[in-house]
């Protein structure tokens, strides 16, 4: 737990400074929609990128893994299940850093739809 809220304390901070630098730029007159894309493209890392390994049915609990290209990390990543009754068992990065992992399961069915993502950077 102790982890976690860490983690939430640090994203509501960030969320903070994120609001008080779009206010900032939003009252020097800069035009509102142009300020926030700027905000949000230079918040990326370097070498960020998203890295999609597209729907395919596998068995039911295979794990599915999309990589990132070399020399990037991977920062976070998801996946998708799909299918009647699909569930998403499980979704987590790679043992290495450099990928994500995400398997499902469908109920009444031997298969699922899974689909992967990585969001890396260099």
């Amino acid at each position: 737990m102790r982890k976690m809220y860490a983690i939430s304390t640090g994203m509501a901070a960030l969320a903070v400074v994120a609001a008080t630098a779009f206010t900032a730029h939003a009252e020097s007159g800069a035009p509102a929609a142009r300020t926030a894309a700027h905000s949000r493209t230079a918040a990326l890392p370097s070498g960020y990128q998203i890295v999609k390994l597209p729907n395919a049915n596998v068995p039911n609990f295979q794990r599915r893994v999309v990589y990132c290209p070399s020399g990037k990390y991977v920062l976070g990543g998801g996946g998708e299940a799909q299918g009647n009754g699909a569930i998403l068992v499980g979704s987590f990065p790679t043992d290495d850093g450099r990928g994500w992992i995400a398997l499902g399961r469908q109920i009444g069915y031997n298969d699922v739809g899974i689909s992967v993502y990585a969001i890396c950077a260099s």
